[in-house]
């Protein structure tokens, strides 16, 4: 599946994703009257709308991107509604041929985590058929309960030629207090003091950790490409930490949320990617999906809402070439 969603980045010339992750406040008043008026003041109405809100975006878009993010708890919030728009969703983006990754952050026991994979990635035994659940092409899986939580993941994507991208320095604001933190990672030989044994101990942050596990685990399950199945998110809220991460995760595809409206900017994205362009691939959620509702495309209005972010994904293509233009790549 890397190997699909770099031919199909290659194609369209939009290293980008576009967040699905709809909330009732992003929905045009006009699209919950007629999902209300078909299906009432109901989770099943909210879902209804939520679904014709994506489907008008994704008309509108799939032209111009490789790839969707819709972000589960978007419509987990509807309840099990919600969670048949998030499937709907998901198969009508397959339709029009678009990468699907599923924003779910899933990562438990090992048992747990292979019920997961299952579910999002591969295939059920239900007496003597094999069925695909979400059947997503990718999601986003929180490596925090260590090995035994990925590697289900991992099993799966091998047998389905799929992929996950693994959290390692992610884009909201509090991320450091964790991520950053300075941990023991070994030691070597110097002249310490009693406390350390005469060891002296050396130090990295926490994300940068994870992203040399990461590495690590890319090996597994690579591509064609020179890229593995097994991918890394970094927000492109933190640059700095991206340079670094590039060079840690080196077979790694990053995807890179916080552009947008997190106030990553094309100028910020540069060391995520290879001497190609490729190694990369950005999200904008509410900055494309809302779009209509930023004063910069107030023009279009509710109703043309889609069109809207035609033009937000257009003016993020732009974006991204002028700052690759900038460094001569």
């Amino acid at each position: 599946m890397i190997d699909k969603l770099i031919e199909k980045i290659q194609k369209t010339g939009a290293p980008i994703v576009v967040g699905l992750d709809p909330t009732m406040k992003f929905v045009p008043d006009h699209i919950k009257k007629a999902a209300f008026a078909e299906k009432g003041e109901t989770l099943e109405g909210a879902a209804e709308a939520v679904w014709l809100y994506n489907k008008g975006i994704i008309d509108k878009t799939y032209d111009l991107i490789p790839a969707v993010k819709p972000q589960i708890a978007m419509y987990e919030q509807f309840g099990i509604p919600g969670l048949v728009a998030f499937q709907k969703t998901v198969d009508y983006c397959k339709e029009k041929g678009l990468v699907v990754i599923g924003d779910i952050k899933r990562g438990d026991i090992g048992s747990t985590s292979a019920a997961y994979a299952t579910a999002h990635l591969g295939k059920v035994q239900v007496g003597n058929n094999l069925c695909a659940g979400f059947d997503e092409d990718f999601v986003t899986v929180n490596p925090y309960l260590g090995s035994d939580g990925v590697q289900p993941f991992i099993d799966v994507c091998r047998e389905e030629k799929k992929g996950i991208f693994i959290l390692v320095k992610t884009s909201n604001p509090s991320s450091g207090e964790f991520q950053d933190r300075q941990v023991c990672t070994g030691a070597s030989a110097g002249s310490a003091g009693e406390e350390t044994g005469g060891i002296d101990f050396e130090k990295m942050p926490l994300y940068e950790i994870v992203g040399g596990k990461v590495a690590e685990w890319s090996s597994q399950l690579m591509g064609e490409n020179g890229y593995s199945y097994i991918g890394a998110v970094v927000g492109a809220t933190y640059p700095e930490q991206g340079r670094v991460l590039r060079k840690v995760m080196p077979k790694s595809f990053i995807l890179v949320p916080g552009y947008g409206a997190q106030g990553g900017t094309g100028k910020d994205l540069i060391h995520f990617f290879d001497e190609n362009r490729l190694g990369a691939i950005v999200n904008s959620s509410r900055g494309i999906i809302a779009a209509y509702q930023n004063e910069k495309y107030s023009k279009f209005g509710a109703y043309n809402y889609a069109d809207a972010s035609r033009q937000a994904v257009i003016d993020m293509i732009t974006d991204i070439d002028q700052a690759f233009a900038s460094v001569g790549k």
